[in-house]
C-alpha cells in the first residue's frame, strides 16, 4: 500500500470527487437556469442587481430595477429572486 503510483492516482480521484465533479454539476445547474429563463421573471445579477425581466434577446436581457432599465448579458444572471429567498429562509 505504498506504492507512489496509487497514492498519485488515489489524490486524483479525490481531488475529482470533491472539487472538479460539484464544481461541474453546478455550472450545468446555471446553465439549465439561463436557458429556461423567460419574460417577467425575477432575477438577481452577479453584480447583486435585483429586477425583472422586460425583453430577452439571444445573448441580451433587458432587466427593470426600481425603475431603471438594464440592458445585460445573459451570463451576468446569476439566479433567480425565489431561489436567493430559499436560501436566506
Amino acid at each position: 500500500m505504498n506504492n507512489p503510483l496509487f497514492m498519485g492516482v488515489l489524490m486524483i480521484v479525490v481531488l475529482y470527487f470533491f472539487m472538479i465533479r460539484p464544481q461541474l454539476k453546478k455550472q450545468k445547474e446555471v446553465k439549465k437556469f439561463r436557458e429556461n429563463m423567460k419574460t417577467g421573471d425575477k432575477v438577481v445579477t452577479i453584480g447583486g442587481i435585483h429586477g425583472k425581466i422586460l425583453e430577452m434577446n439571444d445573448s441580451t436581457v433587458l432587466i427593470s430595477s426600481e425603475g431603471t432599465k438594464i440592458r445585460l448579458d445573459k451570463s451576468a444572471v446569476a439566479t433567480s429572486s425565489e431561489d436567493q429567498l430559499q436560501v436566506k429562509a
